[in-house]
């Protein structure tokens, strides 16, 4: 039975040569994604700013007017809609009941529910979460020192295990990974939440999985080939990795989008941020973090093996005169 190859064992792309505009595109979506994410702000989850969460789900697309009415009107706080997943889908906030009792929560659920459910019939609630502010103070701390932590972390093992070049290329494509990913839940308003600091972290250990891929060819090739000249060398290791790059990204992929699509709404946030990150995780491997280590001044020849030392002459073992 004949295998199935993804990528011909002939390959040979020429990723070094377009590095320059690689280089200029990531640049630019690295500053419009700091800039969607200074402008519009992310769609903090319940998990971050605290409060009720009520998710109601409606026969029809309502109108959010009407149903921010119907819930301004029972006294329970200032709401807050946003429609996400489908059209169908309204996600209500209000302010954490005075009462830290679940009795208080239930009574709150209970009375929009049973307003909702008067003018528009056939609505349901799948779930509803609550947070206290302290909580989520303390879920925002611990999220950002989670993925600080891993992004530095993996950098310095990166420069610890080959050269302070692959360290630095390591970070640029990380934080481009991390900063994409905000930037697209910046401009899509999907909830950022508790799952998707899971997704994001995920998404640097997959990207971290395929540079480290890379770069060890990288290595390999540079004592292999000491004269060869840097530029080839790097696309002779990232082609010669393709095939794996390829295939893995690929059966990750079609995961993924099961999940997205038959996931449910629950799963879809994590699910689309995972997609987003191996999508821009392969390419920040291939065509970025790989040849910016050509710009950092990596040389084959600080891999070259130390040559072993001759034994001194006294120390030779000889024969008896």
């Amino acid at each position: 039975m004949r295998l199935l190859k993804l990528v011909p064992d002939n390959t040979n792309i020429g990723f070094v040569r377009v590095r320059f505009i690689a280089f200029i595109i990531t640049a630019l979506l690295t500053v419009a994604a700091v800039a969607a994410v200074a402008t519009r702000g992310l769609n903090l989850g319940v998990d971050f700013v605290g409060g009720l969460m009520i998710e109601a789900k409606f026969p029809s697309p309502p109108s959010l007017d009407k149903v921010r009415t119907n819930v301004d009107r029972l006294g329970v706080g200032q709401g807050s809609l946003q429609q996400f997943g489908d059209p169908k889908s309204v996600s209500i906030r209000l302010p954490t009941p005075a009462s830290s009792d679940e009795g208080a929560t239930n009574a709150v659920v209970n009375k929009v529910s049973a307003s909702l459910s008067a003018q528009f019939p056939g609505v349901t609630f799948p779930r509803y979460d609550t947070v206290s502010g302290k909580v989520s103070g303390e879920l925002i701390r611990n999220g950002l020192l989670a993925v600080v932590l891993a992004v530095v972390g993996i950098a310095i093992f990166s420069w610890l295990r080959y050269e302070w070049q692959f360290g630095i290329s390591t970070f640029v494509a990380i934080v481009h990974d991390v900063l994409m990913t905000l930037g697209f839940f910046a401009v899509t308003r999907m909830e950022f939440d508790l799952n998707i600091v899971a997704a994001v972290l995920t998404i640097i250990g997959y990207s971290i999985n395929d540079k480290m891929v890379i770069d060890d060819r990288i290595r390999e090739n540079m004592r292999k080939y000491r004269q060869m000249d840097m530029k080839a060398l790097i696309d002779l290791s990232v082609n010669e990795t393709l095939p794996r790059t390829v295939m893995t990204s690929l059966t990750v992929m079609l995961a993924l989008g099961a999940l997205l699509l038959f996931g449910g709404h629950v799963l879809r946030g994590f699910a689309a941020a995972m997609l987003l990150g191996i999508i821009v995780g392969t390419y920040s491997s291939v065509y970025v973090s790989s040849s910016l280590l050509i710009t950092l001044g990596l040389e084959p020849q600080r891999f070259d093996a130390k040559p072993k030392q001759a034994r001194p002459d006294a120390e030779r073992v000889g024969p008896k005169g």
